[in-house]
């Protein structure tokens, strides 16, 4: 609970103002959530703490969502959640439940689509020591930029054996008569619906080409299926390339529709199962990824396996507008390491890191990641990590933590 008068993150004209002790809510989350959050919480106030001793500190509060929400108050995600996070503007959460094919909404899509938390920021890159699938994750440093909001997770979708479903099906059959004769088995589909507008698609890559400028990094690959989805992943392409050379000066470049701004950033595209090769055998040549919301969550994830597995990959839920922030785990619950201090902590403290850079505690944000790379020099991991470094043996999730804060206040 917060201490006292709780003390907001607020969003000015200049950025983001960030008084010395912040109040920042938190979500435990399901499954793995408890143990993560008991260990990730002294390893970031330590890192704090080693930045700038007693001058700075994080006002930790609670949100229910999920489970405990659910068990406490009825609901999993009341709306004093939304609140909270709508007020204090900067928050972070463990991973929460969603059931397939049924039940509740997706909490993580309800919470982005609440706040308008159209950028889902996924850095992705190696560190030294661990074993992985390729022959070269050192080459692997990326930044993917996820629409968060549009796409097929707008949840605009019709079960086969629905009266709205019959409806669409009905319409599209007087409407649009030949491409309702292109559905295989109109009466056992289900139907689903995939807005991408010309304006989530500008505050998208508007986001990605100013972190590559802020960043000095050499380019931003516009990635969609816009050779079969024309006027939705085409149009994304599209209204990148054009809002490349409005907003930011972006001139031909000599190949094909390549842009370049006048600080020299590349702006390309490519066919998103092209790029799931370019990954492999081409990651140094892309730097700064924005794309649509599914074809995000594909690429991430298959990135984050380059370079040692989601366990390792932080990921944020950015408005750059408002201010709005939710950081989070990239991993699932993993109900089955539940309460046995076995799970790894990484992908949460990372996003933690990020959280802290993000509010321009980079001091605080370079002594967590510094513990980390540190533990991970040491072979002192848990044990999904330790099966990645030859000789390591595994640490609980307690003595990981322990671990990290000893190496961040050495």
């Amino acid at each position: 609970m917060s201490k006292g008068m709780p003390t907001p993150i607020s969003m000015q004209p200049s950025g983001l103002v960030v008084p010395p002790h912040p109040t920042i809510p938190y979500i435990i989350g399901d499954g793995s959530g408890p143990d993560i959050w008991r260990a990730s919480r002294p390893v970031i106030d330590a890192a704090v703490r080693a930045a700038y001793a007693d001058s700075r500190s994080i006002d930790w509060i609670e949100a229910l969502a999920g489970q405990k929400a659910y068990d406490t108050v009825g609901t999993w995600l009341p709306e004093e959640t939304m609140q909270a996070f709508r007020d204090y503007l900067v928050g972070i959460k463990g991973p929460l439940t969603t059931p397939v094919g049924g039940g509740i909404r997706s909490l993580n899509v309800a919470l982005r689509q609440g706040l308008d938390l159209y950028c889902c920021v996924r850095p992705v890159r190696y560190f030294p020591g661990l074993e992985t699938p390729v022959k070269h994750p050192e080459l692997v440093d990326m930044v993917v930029f996820r629409e968060n909001t549009e796409d097929i997770y707008a949840g605009i979708e019709f079960s086969a054996d629905s009266a709205e479903a019959g409806v669409l099906r009905d319409w599209l059959s007087t409407t649009f008569p030949e491409r309702a004769a292109k559905i295989r088995f109109p009466q056992t589909s289900g139907f689903g619906i995939k807005p991408v507008s010309r304006e989530g698609t500008e505050r998208l890559v508007r986001a990605a080409i100013q972190y590559a400028i802020d960043h000095q990094l050499p380019s931003v690959t516009l990635v969609h299926k816009g050779n079969i989805m024309k006027f939705t992943e085409g149009a994304f392409r599209d209204w990148g390339y054009a809002l490349a050379e409005r907003e930011f000066g972006a001139v031909p470049c000599g190949k094909g529709p390549w842009r370049k701004l006048p600080c020299g950033i590349i702006i390309k595209d490519c066919i998103c199962d092209a790029f799931l090769q370019e990954i492999l055998l081409h990651p140094a040549e892309h730097s700064v990824v924005a794309t649509l919301n599914l074809n995000g969550d594909y690429c991430s994830d298959a990135l984050a396996a380059q370079v040692g597995g989601i366990g390792i990959s932080p990921g944020a839920n950015i408005n750059y507008r408002t201010g709005h922030a939710v950081f989070e785990a990239t991993h699932g619950t993993a109900p089955n390491l539940a309460n046995q201090n076995r799970v790894n902590p990484s992908s949460f403290l990372l996003s933690a890191q990020m959280m802290l850079s993000y509010i321009g505690w980079n001091e605080a944000a370079d002594a967590l990641l510094r513990g980390m790379q540190a533990a991970l020099a040491a072979h002192q991991v848990t044990a999904d990590l330790a099966a990645l470094i030859p000789g390591a043996s595994a640490l609980s999730t307690s003595d990981y933590a322990e671990a990290l804060i000893a190496h961040i206040l050495s």
